[in-house]
């Protein structure tokens, strides 16, 4: 497990001898704003396993940074099972970052469908819920454990309904919605398991693949709330909602 060990001696990043790292796990973290933060936390002195889905994706992606490599497939109970068990025994898991996310179709509101509504929330909520009941356990071992959950602003109600928010020009129902009762699942946790700081962050307005590159802010800048999150070593405030500038409107 991680200690707050920090002698003089040793220099930002580096581990006292017989510490272990800080272990994180990424969801979805092969490419886009989880491959980014993956990197940066790897710089930072974290041990990061990049979870995806494709295999030969996800290897390439870990060997390019200097991580390991475990499947998962967020929406699978025995992907996420067998993944637990793998870190469990690779000797635990203090830093749990849930990005796997899905947009949907981009059908109009009038022409989606009961299918589309399953798969966008079976990814974007139902597999948080599997995540977070499978990985608790291994968290309640870490002396510094965290979960951070990737949200929206496109799920943030004051955003949405605010004309000077990029968010209220957008209309996905199903994508925002799923946003949305990510944060709120967010809080849900925060209370139920009070020993885990659990947070939510909103990247913003990022470019990567998730939105053909449109977006104004660069990866890095996308990362900042889910590194701050991630970095601040079980201490802090849980049950929270913040972006790159601070703490953000539900």
């Amino acid at each position: 497990m991680t200690t707050d060990i920090a002698p003089a001696d040793i220099a930002p990043g580096d581990i006292a001898p017989g510490v272990r790292a800080t272990t994180t796990l990424i969801t979805g973290a092969n490419k886009g704003l989880g491959y980014e933060t993956a990197r940066r936390l790897i710089e930072a002195g974290h041990t990061v396993w990049i979870g995806a889905r494709d295999e030969a994706r996800g290897t390439a992606a870990a060997a390019e940074l200097g991580a390991r490599f475990v499947q998962l497939d967020v929406t699978s109970d025995e992907s996420v099972a067998a993944a637990a068990s793998t870190l469990k025994a690779a000797g635990g898991l203090d830093v749990l970052i849930n990005n796997a996310g899905i947009v949907g179709s981009h059908s109009p509101a009038a022409e989606l469908t009961a299918a589309d509504a399953f798969a966008v929330y079976d990814t974007n909520v139902v597999g948080l819920v599997r995540m977070t009941s499978a990985f608790v356990p291994l968290l309640r071992e870490s002396s510094a454990p965290a979960i951070v959950n990737v949200t929206s602003g496109m799920g943030s109600f004051a955003f949405v309904l605010d004309p000077e928010h990029v968010e209220s020009t957008i209309t996905a129902p199903l994508y925002t919605s799923s946003k949305s009762a990510v944060t709120m699942l967010t809080v849900q946790y925060a209370k139920a398991f009070p020993e885990i700081r659990i947070n939510a962050a909103d990247p913003g307005y990022t470019a990567t693949d998730f939105n053909g590159n449109s977006g104004y802010q660069t990866v890095q800048e996308g990362t900042d709330a889910i590194v701050e999150l991630a970095t601040r070593g079980g201490e802090g405030p849980t049950g929270t909602f913040i972006n790159r500038s601070g703490v953000a409107p539900f």
